[in-house]
């Protein structure tokens, strides 16, 4: 028998739903209801905790299949508006990745380099329905002849369009700033000279794995908001690495775990998936994530009404530390202070700016919220759980991260 005072079960929580009774929060609301009622009482009342997070997602990309033409062709190369897809998957099977760059793209070549356009613009551009120019090449065969095809098409003439995105929804993520005397272009965006200015990216108190951050109820298979529509988690994303280091909350300092997830795009919605343009670096594609926490005992209310300035994040220097690693110690910040403006580096201000949207991810946890109340998306128990450890060792992780008070 669980040791925890209030105990519910998946099930039981769908059958709540199904009949119209669930208690559905988003994770920002479920901070004030364990404040005002404590843990016990809030897992009591609480069924279900959204969250979400909206930002720029660089390991993402599309399977697509286009279908076969008459005459056939083995699609060895593959074109969308220019961008350069992987096509040595199957015959009319082709991926394309969130970071490829248009070919020719007139802008490359301009120090710092403004890329206008690339794969994460493609995806958002089928997404949105709009007509995608595709050019194919083979080397001919006796059962695909074709050796060159050319054609514009939308995501409806697509046979099957999938995002299939290997690593999104970092738990945690560094502070970037930049102490060297010139500026710098990276995907933490523009980083000003003599820490003139820092980014950062993630949606702190409303991101899922910061909400789950032991992963007890997100797993593979859990079913998500993904883009505006329903996805599911495949896999521990790559670079998956839950054995970071941890504060008392037991919220890791830095990136720590990773979801790969997938989804049909015909369901998904523009305006939570952008193709993005980062001076100087390339292009991507920002990705709206949102999963639903199921509050099946104390434990998970504890970890749902996490706070921003109980999350911290290690700040690191762009101009020696990540490229060199010589990992200058510039210390930690939190997020109540980011979300504010600002972060403080030996007694001095820096100006810091997101790249990820507290608003989007807010968005996306109403969204999630409004289709469980609306009996339109039920919760699923994973059908296994996401790695503890870089071994995928299961980790028994500290009981003082439970708090006195459990």
């Amino acid at each position: 028998m669980s040791k925890f005072k209030v105990n519910k079960t998946i099930d039981q929580i769908n059958e709540k739903i199904k009949n119209g009774e669930a208690v559905v929060v988003n994770a920002e609301e479920m901070i004030d209801i364990v404040e005002k009622n404590g843990i016990v009482e809030a897992a009591r009342k609480v069924d279900v905790v959204t969250t979400g997070t909206f930002g720029t997602m660089c390991s993402s990309g599309a399977l697509l299949n286009f279908g076969h033409t008459s005459p056939k062709i083995k699609a060895a190369k593959v074109w969308l508006n220019d961008v350069e897809a992987y096509g040595a998957v199957a015959a009319v099977d082709c991926y394309i990745g969130a970071t490829a760059v248009k070919e020719g793209d007139p802008l490359n070549a301009v120090r710092p380099g403004r890329f206008e356009y690339g794969g994460g613009h493609v995806i958002e551009d089928l997404i949105a329905r709009k007509p995608v120019k595709l050019v194919a090449e083979g080397y001919g065969t006796d059962c695909y002849p074709a050796k060159r095809i050319e054609m514009t098409i939308t995501i409806d003439d697509l046979r099957d369009a999938t995002l299939l995105n290997p690593r999104n929804a970092y738990q945690n993520y560094s502070v970037a700033i930049n102490s060297t005397n010139k500026t710098i272009y990276t995907y933490m965006g523009v980083l000003k000279p003599n820490m003139a200015n820092a980014t950062y990216s993630s949606a702190g108190q409303l991101s899922p794995l910061l909400n789950d951050p032991f992963y007890l109820t997100i797993g593979i298979g859990t079913r998500i908001f993904l883009a505006g529509g329903v996805g599911y988690v495949i896999w521990p994303g790559t670079q998956h690495n839950p054995n970071e280091e941890r504060n008392s909350k037991g919220v890791p300092k830095t990136g720590a775990g990773a979801l790969a997830v997938v989804g049909d795009m015909k369901q998904m919605n523009p305006e939570f998936i952008k193709g993005a343009s980062i001076l100087g670096y390339g292009v991507s594609l920002s990705v709206g994530v949102g999963i639903p926490i199921p509050i099946l005992n104390e434990e998970m209310a504890f970890f749902t009404a996490v706070k921003d300035e109980e999350i911290e994040a290690y700040i690191f220097d762009y101009g020696h530390d990540y490229p060199l690693k010589i990992n200058n110690n510039y210390g930690l910040t939190n997020y109540k202070d980011l979300r504010e403006g600002f972060l403080k580096i030996n007694g001095r201000k820096i100006p810091a700016t997101p790249l990820s949207s507290y608003y989007g991810a807010m968005k996306i946890a109403e969204t999630l919220k409004q289709w469980i109340m609306d009996k339109k998306f039920f919760l699923t128990k994973p059908s296994a759980s996401l790695p503890l450890s870089e071994d995928y060792e299961p980790m028994k992780y500290p009981k003082k991260y439970y708090g006195k008070d459990l």
